[in-house]
């Protein structure tokens, strides 16, 4: 039976982030074409995360094994915005062996809550359209589709 906390990941967890990390990475990788193939690259530099104060670093645990992870950040915005601030999500991961057990559900509870601790009312993320898994587990959630970002594929098309 899964025995879940959550809590603030601490720089002695970083093996284990850097990790999920990579895990992250490898599942992205063949959706994003404009990404460096055959070297190893890292999205985040989560061990600033731990320590800013305007990122927070979640961890979720079984146990004492780290099963999940997420991070939330304060973003300045536009002044034509109605808020000054949003909060982002990054560096959703829950290990394959915990899917489908409400992990990622409790772990951006926990994030919005920060948020919402520190009066940021719009969260916002990012997902790969063809992530179809991530942005299932999102909308659970609540999140729902705001933008579509599109890009020109300069192998697929000439611009004359």
């Amino acid at each position: 039976m899964l025995h879940l906390v959550i809590r603030k990941a601490i720089q002695k967890d970083l093996p284990t982030l850097l990790e999920f990390e990579q895990k992250i990475i490898a599942v992205e990788r063949p959706m994003d074409p404009t990404i460096i193939q055959d070297t190893k690259i890292s999205y985040y530099p989560i061990k600033d995360y731990i320590d800013s104060q305007d990122t927070e670093v979640l961890v979720a645990l079984d146990d004492d094994c780290i099963i999940g992870s997420i991070y939330g950040q304060i973003r300045p915005r536009k002044e034509f915005f109605k808020t000054p601030h949003l909060g982002y999500i990054g560096f959703m991961y829950v290990r394959r062996e915990y899917r489908g057990q409400g992990v990622s559900q409790q772990l951006i509870k926990a994030i919005t809550a920060w948020f919402h601790r520190h009066g940021i009312s719009e969260i916002i993320l990012h997902v790969y359209a063809k992530n179809s898994a991530a942005i299932r587990a999102y909308e659970k959630v609540g999140f729902e589709h705001h933008l579509i970002e599109m890009r020109l594929n300069p192998n697929k098309t000439a611009i004359k």
